[in-house]
């Protein structure tokens, strides 16, 4: 017999009379069954009615119902939860069964296999009927997606297939990008994740992540309860003010921290389910983003002061409550004004990494370490010069003062004397020192002053040239050809991201220099033919250091953060470089070895890890290489029971 709760109308709730919360019906994961307890169903409009429901000889539930119910219910089709009589003002309750089979299984993204289900499982997970009978296995799933993704003539429409399919089956997305790494890297981060980010809000299909705004204020650690992943080890979080070198674009830089956590696990190894990306949303300045009915932020300009760094704050201590000491949080894309006080400030407390100031030095320092078995001399034997003195230009310089500190024992005081920088104003020097931001300061040396950039390049006649400026085409052909009047082998490293910001393309490095510069870009470039030689363009790109550095932090158990963890990572990736690479002008190995060289990143990382006192899983494996591999994750299908 069943008592009747009072229900509003247009609703219903079907619950046992021991546990409120769960529905009548439960299913677990190998077979269905019936719960046989007594069952409370309010349906919707019913108030006062008995329904009687008993247990039949066939495990189903039958129930003595008047021709009323029957006919409101439509077709003798009982409509349990009142969903198909509720009208759009009246609510009903969104109930889910969470059941590892059937219907719900082709749409759980993490077990999904698709038409990779095998007769037996189709059986025991009731799926019979739900798929074409045809069963394939995950190599040809994959040659699929790649045959439609080439029919793409489009780069966003890739990144689109390429998200929707790691929103479908996230093995399977995984593989696809693991096997064609060089393919597929400019599709789902840079320069296409730049694109991505601009229409985000117009080509937004599934929740990615998670959204933190000032209207969470308060509540920010219920809402990492939300996530439903209690085990996290790699956070990277955006607040949306610089994305790549396009600018403020708000909540719609979530992009870059999805684009990245991607490149965790595919070339890190690090699971999916550890990884969590996060957007804090605190406004925007971008107008024509406040005006596009698409935008899916905050309509308000953006939080400043107080109001921003209270909620960081409570963002991170926040984290920290939840999660634990050894979540590694990677600030990704925040404007300088932030970017350098919130890596100093947390840097004491938590396990932070910033990957625009620290990811690309250490990538850019590596590239250098390579460079120079080409060219002759020591890191301290040659003069940089920066185009940029933003997070990225002043990261890399203090790398390589640190390095090249290390190198020599001279104090880093001494080591910077041989790096300059220009900024927007010139050549910085020391009549400008007083008012310059803080962390341009230090490379505030005495000199004259130089306005241009071609100024700067004949008058400190560097052999290295950097470009993190985020301005298309400022290496111009009298700088290149400067670069090359006074060095055999000039090093340029246009930085910028996405390709129309790179200050030089590779095609114009390499002819203006004669086919004499060693050139690496921050995005991809194709090979060039110069008098009948053909040079390989190297890149630039942090994705060869974060994944195998943060893997290191996971599995050493980091508990913070120390430059010297960074140059391990330089001097690891550089050691990847082989003789057939430099051949060919290279001085990065290439991608297709990508998941070997993070090992060997982590590997010297984790290292310094332990020989810092900073590490928490003990003991120390004998063989740091093979316990890297170890741990990674792997994106074949597992077979299910």
């Amino acid at each position: 017999m069943l008592s009747i709760r009072g229900a509003s109308p247009g609703t219903a709730s079907c619950y046992k009379k021991s546990e409120r919360q769960r529905p009548a019906y439960r299913h677990d994961l190998f077979r269905r069954r019936v719960v046989s307890e007594p069952v409370v169903c309010c349906i919707a409009g019913k108030r006062g009615a008995v329904i009687e429901t008993n247990k039949n000889t066939n495990g189903n539930m039958s129930s003595t119902k008047s021709d009323a119910d029957v006919a409101a219910a439509g077709g003798g089709v009982e409509d349990a939860y009142g969903e198909d009589r509720a009208t759009e003002e009246q609510q009903v309750t969104p109930w889910s069964l969470s059941v590892a089979s059937g219907y719900n299984l082709l749409r759980d993204p993490r077990h999904n296999k698709g038409l990779a289900f095998s007769e037996k499982e189709r059986d025991a997970h009731y799926m019979r009927g739900l798929l074409p009978p045809t069963v394939v296995n995950q190599d040809l799933q994959e040659r699929k997606i790649m045959n439609n993704l080439r029919l793409y003539n489009v780069p966003l429409h890739r990144y689109i297939a390429m998200m929707d399919l790691q929103a479908e089956n996230e093995r399977l997305f995984y593989k696809v990008l693991i096997n064609n790494v060089e393919e597929l890297l400019p599709v789902v981060y840079t320069p296409t994740v730049g694109e991505a980010c601009q229409k985000y809000g117009s080509i937004f299909h599934h929740p990615q992540g998670l959204y933190i705004s000032l209207k969470d204020k308060g509540k920010i650690l219920d809402l990492l309860r939300n996530w439903p992943e209690k085990s996290i080890q790699v956070i990277v979080v955006t607040d949306g003010e610089r994305i790549l070198g396009l600018g403020d674009l708000g909540c719609q830089g979530m992009g870059i921290p999805v684009g990245k956590l991607a490149l965790y696990t595919a070339l890190g190894g690090v699971r999916p389910s550890a990884c969590l990306p996060i957007t804090i949303d605190v406004g925007t300045n971008n107008e024509k983003l406040l005006n596009d009915e698409f935008y899916i932020g905050l309509r308000q300009r953006r939080a400043t002061g107080k109001e921003y760094h209270e909620l960081i704050n409570e963002f991170m201590y926040a984290v920290k409550k939840n999660y634990g000491e050894k979540v590694l949080i990677q600030f990704e894309d925040f404007a300088n004004h932030n970017a350098f006080d919130l890596l100093s400030k947390y840097s004491k407390t938590h396990l932070v990494f910033n990957d625009d100031i620290q990811g690309t030095a250490s990538v850019v320092l590596a590239g250098l370490i390579a460079a120079f078995k080409l060219v002759e001399g020591t890191l301290a034997e040659h003069t940089f010069l920066f185009l940029g003195a933003g997070e990225a230009g002043t990261g890399i310089a203090e790398l390589i003062a640190l390095e090249m500190s290390k190198q020599t024992n001279a104090p880093i005081e001494e080591c910077r004397k041989r790096i300059w920088l220009v900024d927007s104003k010139g050549l910085i020097v020391g009549s400008r020192k007083d008012s310059l931001q803080h962390f341009k300061q230090p490379w505030a040396h005495e000199h004259e002053p130089v306005n241009t950039l071609l100024e700067a390049v004949q008058a400190i006649k560097p052999t290295v040239l950097i470009g993190t400026s985020g301005v298309g085409r400022t290496f111009t052909q009298e700088v290149v050809e400067a670069m090359a009047s006074f060095n055999e082998k000039p090093v340029i490293f246009s930085l910028s991201n996405p390709t129309s910001h790179s200050e030089c393309t590779a095609e114009e490095a390499y002819n203006w220099s004669e086919g004499r510069a060693i050139f690496a870009s921050g995005s991809p470039f194709d090979p060039v033919d110069y008098e009948g030689k053909t040079f390989v363009p190297g890149q630039s790109n942090n994705a060869y250091i974060f994944p195998g550095f943060g893997l290191g932090l996971v599995i050493s158990g980091a508990i913070r953060v120390h430059e010297d963890m960074l140059l391990a990572a330089s001097e690891a990736l550089a050691e990847q470089v082989t003789e057939e690479s430099f051949q060919k002008g290279l001085i990065f190995p290439p991608f297709t070895n990508i998941r070997k060289i993070s090992a060997h990143i982590a590997a010297k990382v984790a290292a310094k890890v332990y020989e810092l006192g900073l590490a928490s899983r003990l003991p120390r494996p004998d063989d740091l290489v093979k316990y890297a591999e170890s741990c990674m994750y792997s994106p074949g299908y597992r077979n299910y029971r």
